[in-house]
């Protein structure tokens, strides 16, 4: 791909490294590891003891070499020297970023540290991410997020405002004041969960506003599966008139996904600064591309907190071929499929959330949704709670989310509709699916 001589600015070119062959960038991989470790080794206490013993050459030997980082490390070293952890390269005093995730297997969110130089790094990887989405200089971007302590659009609201966007932060704020904030300041890009998108199409619906008139061109999603998924996002496609584009990332690893305008359907990963693996998660010997298996990450910008073969519980689906946008970053086809501890076992079919989300939202009468999954004895049933649309019969709505499961899923859902309005709308990340002692009385089965 060749780069516009129209751009204005640099930072929307396609970097030259961009559209490195394979051989070429896995050569810029292996140099950016081996600068890397040169750094961290030396001061970061959790890699140095972890690394300990291994002669390890970045330029020669295969990253196979080194062992897995897991979640469990990290919280067992939060847990052992808190409140951070052991994985720091400088000293405290240079560190000016906290985040945290959500929750942990230790009772308190997993918190996370960056120095100056790693926040450019995140906010780099936004521009990547921005430049792959079509976002042009002028464009106005809003993020109708909490802007907590968790990452979420963080580093995609300073990133934006370094590349000379307008930004504007919609934290605190009604969806209705969030709608009027949007059509006053013109915005045409809406960073965001897939799920607060529907839920902004949800309200504009009620007001009679008609979000296809509004100069939204693109809405950037993340935090949920549902960016990739064809039902989801083709929903609030068509509510809003604009393109849809997919984002994954994580607090601990940091931005490290987008999808691409000229391939839509799969995510790319920003080889140019990570190193990503599939493994299988029982053996975790490695996956052939085009096979499903856990997606391991290695980042090389985030030094100050690095990660190195970095297992995300995410299921992937690979491939390294040039796509139509000149890239050969590795793709995940579909995006992430799901995660290895969400998924469920349900008479001999291994079901993720996501996929049950799939054939709920091709349901457009199903304006909201809850899955428990629970066991009965030594077997596990799952119970779906709808909310429907308005006018929507909902003895037949049932039926018919309980046929499609079925039909496409191979089991039965205990299917039942709820009043309009009693489930929970969420801004970040919905929880729509809660694993708990089955209930007192089996609601009716759809058949």
């Amino acid at each position: 791909m060749t780069r516009s001589a129209t751009m204005a600015s640099p930072a929307y070119f396609l970097p030259e490294d961009e559209t490195l062959g394979r051989a070429e960038l896995s050569a810029l991989q292996r140099r950016k590891l081996a600068q890397m470790l040169r750094e961290v080794i030396p001061t970061n206490a959790f890699y140095r003891e972890k690394f300990g013993g291994i002669a390890f050459n970045a330029e020669t030997d295969s990253i196979e070499k080194l062992p897995f980082t897991t979640r469990a490390d990290l919280e067992s070293a939060q847990r052992q020297s808190p409140p951070y952890g052991t994985n720091l390269t400088y000293p405290l005093e240079q560190y000016c970023r906290l985040h945290q995730t959500s929750g942990s297997s230790f009772g308190r969110p997993m918190r996370w540290l960056d120095t100056a130089d790693s926040w450019k790094w995140c906010q780099k990887c936004w521009g990547y991410i921005y430049a792959a989405a079509g976002v042009r200089p002028g464009d106005r971007l809003m993020f109708p997020f909490s802007f907590g302590p968790f990452l979420g659009f963080w580093a995609a609201f300073e990133s934006a405002i370094s590349l000379g966007h307008l930004a504007l932060a919609a934290g605190s704020m009604t969806t209705i004041a969030r709608l009027q904030l949007m059509f006053d300041n013109q915005v045409n890009v809406i960073c965001c969960t897939p799920t607060y998108a529907v839920r902004m199409v949800e309200v504009a619906e009620k007001e009679g506003i008609n979000l296809v008139d509004s100069p939204v061109t693109r809405l950037i999603v993340a935090g949920e599966p549902g960016g990739s998924i064809p039902a989801t996002r083709n929903r609030i496609a068509s509510a809003w008139g604009a393109r849809v584009f997919d984002h994954t990332g994580m607090t601990e690893i940091g931005p490290l996904g987008f999808e691409c305008e000229q391939n839509p359907g799969g995510v790319h990963l920003i080889e140019t600064e990570c190193i990503a693996e599939v493994i299988d998660p029982k053996s975790t010997n490695p996956v052939p591309d085009g096979e499903i298996g856990e997606l391991v990450l290695t980042n090389l910008g985030r030094w100050a907190s690095p990660l190195i073969r970095y297992r995300t519980g995410d299921q992937v689906r690979i491939s390294r071929n040039r796509c139509a946008c000149g890239r050969c970053f590795a793709r995940m086809e579909g995006g992430i499929l799901g995660r290895t501890d969400d998924m469920f076992l349900v008479r001999g079919n291994n079901v993720f959330p996501a996929s049950l989300e799939a054939v709920i939202r091709e349901v457009s009468e199903v304006a909201e949704f809850r899955v428990e999954v629970y066991e009965v004895g030594a077997l596990t049933q799952v119970h779906v709670e709808i909310e429907p649309a308005p006018g929507t019969d909902p003895a037949q709505l049932a039926s018919r989310v309980g046929h499609a499961i079925h039909d496409r899923l191979s089991f039965r859902a205990e299917v039942r509709c709820v009043a309009t309005g009693s489930l929970p709308r969420f801004e970040m990340k919905a929880k729509r699916f809660i694993r708990r002692p089955p209930p007192a009385k089996s609601p009716h089965v759809a058949n």
